[in-house]
């Protein structure tokens, strides 16, 4: 993996959280409407939207990036709607973007020592 896959992945993972907790609030409030005169749905539900559209738009990119199956994809997908999905999503899309910063530094480090051994 290049570097330009493990920042599609660390995007797609930095809204992932907020997203679950906005998703969460969003259901707080949901509960809170029908039960006090208290009533921020409004509010929670454009940031939830605007969070949602963003992680769906990271997840396309990620996805063609990181050349997920359809069922890696679809798990990521699925996890955004599932309340406390985005924070399981969080933790393993940190370890897939870690290991593909590892193997971007690896390829580096590797060409770099075939060109320092063409020249030698």
């Amino acid at each position: 993996m290049d570097i330009k896959t493990a920042s599609a992945l660390r995007r797609l993972r930095l809204v992932s959280a907020p997203e679950a907790v906005s998703f969460l609030l969003l259901l707080v409030c949901s509960v809170l409407k029908r039960t006090t005169d208290f009533n921020a749905v409004p509010v929670m539900g454009a940031l939830h939207g605007l969070l949602f559209v963003l992680y769906v738009l990271f997840w396309l990119d990620a996805w063609n990036r990181a050349k997920w199956s359809f069922g890696r994809a679809a798990l990521y997908f699925a996890l955004s709607v599932v309340p406390f999905g985005g924070f399981f999503a969080e933790r393993k899309l940190k370890e897939e973007a870690q290991g593909a910063v590892d193997a971007a530094i690896a390829a580096r480090a590797r060409q770099e020592q075939k060109q320092e051994g063409a020249t030698a």
